[in-house]
């Protein structure tokens, strides 16, 4: 089975999943070249209900600090419930060339937990880069795990392997659609697609899909002075919602 069930905030969560070119702190989640375009530390948690009335949920704890041109970037993941849980810590390096180009890399620790098995570990890698030739469109890419890293055969565990690309686009200053083509090992392709409509600057609604499989999403955001708050749900063809609540502050 598929391990780690990536919680990569509810702003994203609700635009489909399509982080690869957005620029937030839950890029430190989806793809870390978006922590490069921060000028503040931002701190922001999340809980992601995986199956609702089942124990299995993904809380999230991620940071990020810019320095000049540069921005590092820590995450903590948890995902599973009492008999299963695997928890992954992150750290990214994002670098910033001239507000035009933003490269990273981030480095991941694994650990698994079974009951009546025990404990195991590894390591993985991700790269990512993002491309902003005007002030309305942001191109990016992102790749997850290249070197195919995995536990060792006794878990029935993998860590996926993907690459993605997309972009976003800022049509005004009311309206973003964002877009990613995600190819993972077994070159299942996914497309999706989200968009955010701000009814005012500190409100706003968001919506999306994907293919494989076809999900549904929709959400909010609220931002009240430092504190901003996303709401998402999403909905899986087998699995049902998954609700979704992120509080991120900066400082």
């Amino acid at each position: 089975m598929f391990a780690q069930n990536i919680n990569a905030g509810a702003r994203i969560t609700a635009m489909g999943q399509t982080g690869v070119a957005l620029q937030e702190v839950w890029s430190v989640q989806s793809n870390q070249a978006g922590l490069a375009s921060l000028h503040k530390p931002i701190a922001a948690i999340s809980y992601l209900n995986t199956i609702v009335g089942t124990e299995i949920n993904t809380q999230s704890i991620v940071f990020a600090y810019p320095y000049g041109h540069q921005t590092f970037g820590w995450s903590m993941q948890s995902f599973g419930f009492s008999a299963f849980k695997e928890r992954r810590y992150g750290f990214a390096y994002a670098r910033n060339f001239n507000d035009v180009l933003f490269a990273s890399l981030n480095f991941n620790y694994h650990q698994l937990s079974i009951a009546g098995y025990g404990h195991t570990g590894t390591y993985s890698v991700e790269a990512g880069l993002q491309y902003k030739p005007s002030e309305s469109l942001i191109i990016g890419a992102h790749v997850v795990n290249p070197s195919a890293s995995s536990y060792d055969a006794a878990v029935d565990a993998i860590l996926p392997v993907f690459a993605e690309a997309g972009s976003s686009y800022l049509f005004s200053d009311k309206v973003l659609l964002s877009t990613a083509l995600v190819v993972s090992s077994k070159r299942i392709a996914d497309f999706r697609t989200g968009l955010e409509y701000s009814v005012i600057p500190q409100l706003a609604f968001r919506g999306g899909v994907s293919t494989h499989p076809f999900k549904q999403y929709a959400g909010f955001g609220y931002a009240i002075d430092h504190l901003c708050i996303d709401g998402a749900l999403s909905s899986h063809p087998a699995l049902g919602y998954s609700p979704q609540i992120s509080l991120a502050y900066e400082f």
